[in-house]
């Protein structure tokens, strides 16, 4: 068995790709640094790809308030599917024809879904309810309470091409893009989910200066521990 890393701390920004879980990559981080102290502030469900603040030793004491941060997201809407997950991953609920969805109909919903907007939770996420997550009680078809949260949406782009809304969007954390698939869908009467989901950022870090997979696992440890950022002051502070 190797011996433990020396004490290491900070943040590494890994780009998560397509597949995986966000717990599998913390597990491929604790394999490549033998060290277990690793969280990340913000979950990717395995569809979505793109930027994953990790926090090492010390910082992940900070993993609370580093998770309220701004993140902007790419994505596609893909209308007249409805799945139970509200995403790609799930399985198809219900298919619509989508006709008459003009320009005008899309404006309008995105700016229902712009500023301060209550969302809600999907049934299949990690949220609790009684102690219980909520994918467990949607897994044994049990009834799934409603849960709500206040969030703030701003759309950096968007553009439709039946059946397809692509977009940009700017949120707070704890934001559910495919909460905003789901209900932009059904607003719009044809249904929806999200087919495709990238994080672009988490506060000031962007994935282009991220670590993707085959990098993390071919550089030397010593140049992925010269990686490691600290954890600015300002956001020590949040």
């Amino acid at each position: 068995m190797k011996p433990a890393s020396p004490q290491i701390s900070g943040l590494l920004l890994f780009d998560k790709p397509k597949g995986i879980t966000s717990h599998d990559a913390v597990d491929l981080l604790r394999r490549r640094f033998n060290f277990k102290k690793i969280g990340h502030t913000g979950t990717l469900d395995p569809m979505a790809t793109g930027l994953l603040v990790m926090l090492m030793g010390s910082a992940t004491k900070y993993q609370a308030k580093l998770q309220s941060c701004v993140k902007v997201y790419s994505g596609v809407v893909t209308l007249g599917v409805e799945t139970d997950t509200w995403d790609a991953e799930g399985k198809v609920l219900r298919e619509t024809p989508v006709a008459g969805i003009t320009q005008e109909k899309i404006k309008n919903v995105i700016g229902f879904f712009t500023g301060k907007v209550v969302q809600q939770v999907p049934s299949f996420s990690a949220v609790r309810y009684k102690g219980t997550h909520l994918y467990k009680l949607a897994r044994k078809n049990s009834a799934v309470p409603a849960i709500r949260r206040e969030v703030n949406i701003k759309w950096n782009r968007y553009s439709f091409k039946e059946p397809s809304l692509k977009f940009e969007v700017e949120c707070s954390g704890g934001t559910y893009v495919r909460s905003i698939a789901y209900e932009i869908g059904r607003m719009l009467g044809t249904g929806g989910h999200l087919s495709e989901l990238r994080r672009l950022s988490v506060n000031r870090w962007t994935v282009a200066d991220a670590l993707d997979r085959e990098t993390l696992q071919e550089l030397p440890l010593d140049s992925l521990k010269a990686r490691l950022l600290e954890v600015p002051p300002d956001l020590k502070n949040l």
